[in-house]
């Protein structure tokens, strides 16, 4: 019998510190390999008080216009506005950039992975996307806000932001939100007390009613919308960012374990990502061929080699077939090294800047690829069902 708890997850705008970092990081490695699909990038950016610095290993045969692009991508995100301190026209920029190491090129060159390490995909059928309810709330209420800031509906929020959802779960299964937190940074003019409330009204009406199921809301769910009074002074005025630093919620919201590789800024030699990719596809493709109620995949690479030295399937007891089958199966059908995840998702292309906001996984869109479920119907047959 499956356990009765409560679970939360949290996303963060894309106007939030630490995203902004990753659509730079993201923005970067776009528009290098849009011109060098065989480019090695490794980008970080750290933003702070009017200042964003970009570094990392990069070694491409295309030239960047750094300045342009940093300051194309802040204004995208919304920082045009003096009044939210932080401003694409006058924020300062540093770069410092070198090329990939040729202790780690050698092996690369020859197909292997880019680094060590070990990578987890998760799946489960809370959702029509296969993903934990919590971390897709979360994502779809701060794209909500994005959406409602930029087509004017709430026009005095400003870019940066979270949500979290807190959610009641009976023999497994999420049944109610208990909690909603959406903290969004707005403009002076809502900081009155009376203002507050036209701003808490907008957000339930407009941002939390629209997202939620109403089945998942009742009487008792509570909102906390701007929980400490006001959030005038946000972006990198307020907190530091850093490329990377929001690992759960680009994955799973806390649901899955993780193997500690961030995804942001790096091209798809770097296993930490296109692996991570790997095993959200493979695990997706067991639940949605009825394999299994959920599955977690986790494979683990060494630097410089081709093939994984460990793939596990584990499906928490929901499985159809044994989980050693499972593996057997997967390594039949497909070439797991580096080269052949990145054919497999046709990973040479500029599709990353897009992920770097509202989670990796879950997103039935153009480009990612890792989202389709054309295995599913192969892993059925191999397993006999």
């Amino acid at each position: 019998m499956e356990r009765n708890f409560i679970f939360t997850s949290e996303s963060v705008a894309e106007g939030h510190p630490d995203k902004l970092c990753d659509q730079i990081s993201d923005g970067v490695l776009d528009i290098i390999i849009k011109d060098d699909p065989k480019g090695r990038v490794a980008c970080e950016t750290f933003v702070t008080v009017g200042l964003v610095i970009v570094g990392g290993e990069i070694t491409t045969k295309c030239y960047v216009d750094l300045p342009s692009l940093v300051r194309r991508i802040i204004e995208e995100v919304g920082y045009t506005n003096p009044d939210f301190g932080f401003n694409y026209r006058t924020c300062g920029l540093l770069s410092s950039i070198s090329r990939q190491s040729p202790d780690i090129a050698q092996g690369v060159n020859r197909g292997g992975a880019g680094d060590q390490g070990l990578m987890v995909g998760y799946a489960c059928r809370e959702t029509k996307e296969l993903m934990p309810f919590p971390i897709m709330m979360a994502h779809k209420l701060v794209r909500r806000l994005a959406e409602v800031r930029k087509k004017g509906i709430l026009s005095y929020l400003g870019p940066d932001g979270k949500s979290q959802v807190t959610v009641k779960y009976q023999n497994g299964k999420p049944v109610n939100v208990l909690d909603v937190v959406i903290s969004s940074q707005h403009t002076p003019e809502m900081s009155p007390r009376k203002k507050q409330k036209k701003l808490h009204e907008g957000i339930t009406e407009e941002v939390i009613k629209k997202v939620i199921p109403r089945k998942m809301l009742d009487k008792k769910t509570c909102y906390h919308i701007n929980p400490t009074g006001k959030f005038e002074i946000g972006g990198p005025q307020s907190d530091t960012g850093m490329t990377g630093r929001k690992i759960i919620v680009d994955t799973y919201g806390g649901m899955a374990a993780h193997g500690g590789g961030a995804f942001s800024g790096k091209d798809p030699t770097k296993v930490d990502r296109s692996a991570s990719y790997l095993a959200r596809y493979l695990a997706k493709n067991i639940v949605a061929a009825d394999l299994a109620e959920r599955c977690e995949v986790q494979l683990a690479y060494v630097i410089g080699e081709k093939q994984p030295v460990s793939l596990l399937c584990n499906t928490f007891h929901t499985g159809k077939i044994s989980e050693e089958q499972m593996v057997k199966i997967i390594r039949k059908q497909l070439d797991l090294s580096p080269e052949g995840i990145i054919k497999k998702f046709d990973l040479r292309k500029p599709i990353y800047r897009r992920t770097a906001c509202y989670g990796h996984f879950g997103r039935e869109e153009n480009g990612f690829n890792w989202e389709k479920t054309d295995l599913s119907p192969i892993l059925k047959k191999e397993a006999g069902i």
